[in-house]
């Protein structure tokens, strides 16, 4: 599932649009999430918005913030 539909009008570069959907999809793995949407998921995407806003471009380290922030080590997504 992309996060696109989170957006909510935000607008970013493709790459970091596509960096961005490559973390949420990660993320949601790791945590256990199915790719649906629902609150959780939700919380996810906000969280990688919010990354992306304050200027991170990299999937890996959204990737690694969003872990970070739900308090789990990164690691590869099972």
């Amino acid at each position: 599932m992309p996060i696109s539909p989170y957006l909510k009008g935000e607008v970013f570069e493709p790459e970091i649009t596509k960096a961005m959907g490559v973390a949420f999809e990660k993320a949601c793995l790791s945590l256990g999430l199915s790719l649906r949407t629902d609150p959780a998921t939700e919380h996810v995407a906000s969280v990688i918005i919010a990354l992306a806003q304050r200027g991170e471009r990299d999937s890996k380290r959204l990737y690694e913030g969003v872990l970070a922030h739900f308090g789990k080590p990164a690691g590869d997504p099972p």
